[in-house]
């Protein structure tokens, strides 16, 4: 049973298209939101376990259990397939993941009330690779910014880590999004979303549809020459994907019911 999820991963790791520098840049924005909701969890853990000065890129089950090891040949078969990666930092994440899924499998008593770790990150790199770690985590497509433990354990959760919600969420340019609110919808269950998009000058308003794409909308535009009635408030991103996996459920749910 260790050995098989162990494997799990490790097969996970060798899938992942590591140059792949069109899907890091095509999935910028669902690239930094699953790192920063990584760098949440890992600083969760950390707190938990005093471990605060090996954050962020760190191995936690040697805090949870040091005596947990990887099986001897999945260990030697993850160094094949990282070798040539780079930073450090990112080949000892692939190693801790794998270990993590080993420990998972031995123990029962792992904290129920923090989330898995490594999960994340692992989604992240099958969406564009890895990372380099400098002033600034440069996603080869984005560049956030590293912040404290504290910082991090005490940001928003991410989620909604669903594959259709995280593609949802990429695009081209500067994008803003904006909760449709009135009477009885309230920014937490607004009546729909839109989105802005600034790409090299030119604008770009779309709304989300019940056919779970973006569509081009004038509502915005109405909206300025006083030509809707239902208002609006800018929302985050973490907001739009918690209402695009909602209605992606609710069209799951409406469409397996006979």
């Amino acid at each position: 049973m260790t050995e098989k999820s162990s494997r799990k991963v490790l097969e996970q790791l060798r899938a992942i298209d590591w140059a792949n520098d069109l899907a890091a840049s095509d999935h910028a924005n669902s690239r930094a939101l699953l790192m920063r909701e990584y760098l949440r969890r890992a600083a969760l853990w950390a707190c938990a376990y005093g471990a605060e000065q090996s954050w962020p890129f760190f191995d936690i089950a040697e805090h949870v259990d040091a005596e947990i090891q990887t099986p001897l040949d999945v260990a030697a078969e993850a160094e094949e397939v990282l070798t040539g990666l780079a930073p450090a930092s990112l080949k000892r994440t692939c190693r801790a993941a794998i270990r993590w899924a080993v420990l998972c499998d031995a123990r029962d008593d792992v904290p129920a009330d923090l989330p898995d770790p490594y999960e994340p990150l692992l989604l992240m790199y099958e969406r564009g690779g890895g990372y380099f770690l400098q002033e600034y985590l440069d996603l080869n497509g984005v560049m956030i910014l590293l912040g404290s433990v504290e910082s991090n354990a005490s940001a928003t959760p991410f989620v909604t880590l669903a594959p259709a919600t995280l593609d949802a969420l990429d695009g081209e340019g500067q994008i803003t999004y904006y909760a449709k609110v009135s009477k009885g919808y309230p920014r937490h269950n607004p009546r729909g979303i839109i989105r802005r998009r600034i790409d090299e000058g030119q604008t770009y308003d779309e709304a989300f549809t019940r056919h779970l794409h973006w569509k081009p909308t004038e509502y915005l535009k109405l909206y300025d020459l006083g030509h809707n009635e239902v208002g609006h408030v800018e929302i985050t991103e973490i907001e739009a994907a918690a209402f695009i996996e909602s209605v992606t459920k609710s069209l799951g749910s409406a469409r397996s019911t006979p």
